[in-house]
């Protein structure tokens, strides 16, 4: 089983984006700013979902990880830390799913 992890790409990411834009294509993601990192997030999701519901496991693995980058990605490009997920994340474990999704606010 592979040891890398989440916080192992976030590291990755981090070094990519302080490098030039022809080298990397993070850089060249973050270079076209959040609102384009966000569309491509989204375009992630949507074949994340196709895999799952066509039931491939192999492509829903493939997808899953580009969804997972693609995240990390927009993250980086509003300056949020991996950190600042998993602290909300931790939060939300002081109660039920149902409880924490009824205490959110309402637009």
């Amino acid at each position: 089983m592979s040891r890398f992890t989440v916080h192992d790409l976030a590291a990755t990411i981090d070094a990519r984006a302080a490098t030039g834009g022809e080298a990397s294509y993070t850089r060249k993601l973050l270079d076209k700013g959040a609102e384009h990192c966000a569309k491509k997030l989204g375009e992630e999701a949507v074949e994340t979902v196709i895999a799952a519901v066509e039931n491939d496991r192999d492509h829903l693995i493939a997808e899953s990880a580009d969804l997972v980058f693609h995240l990390l990605v927009l993250l980086k490009s509003r300056g949020v830390k991996l950190e600042d997920v998993e602290a909300a994340l931790e939060k939300r474990t002081t109660m039920s799913g149902l409880e924490e999704k009824a205490s959110r606010k309402r637009d």
